[in-house]
């Protein structure tokens, strides 16, 4: 409000980079945390089966679902055969 000589505060706050969901299934853990790293999403695997070697274990579901609107940061969970 300049003629009250009030200055605009500037926020702290981040504005967050808007991305489309990519499509991670039928991948490998490792090849999917690349992509998602890269995006700069946070992501947990749930395993729906053990396998030895979790970078080989391939992602079989994902929440969110791909071509979803989502702010970077967001956490992904990627489920695993």
């Amino acid at each position: 409000m300049p003629y009250l000589e009030i200055k605009k505060q500037e926020s702290n706050e981040e504005i967050l980079k808007s991305i489309e969901m990519p499509d991670v299934t039928g991948i490998t853990v490792a090849e999917a945390s690349k992509i998602l790293k890269e995006l700069g999403l946070e992501f947990s695997i749930e395993k729906q089966t053990q396998n030895e070697s979790e970078s080989e274990n391939i992602v079989v579901e994902q929440l969110p679902k791909k071509g979803i609107q989502i702010n970077e940061g967001t956490k992904v969970i990627i489920y695993t055969e």
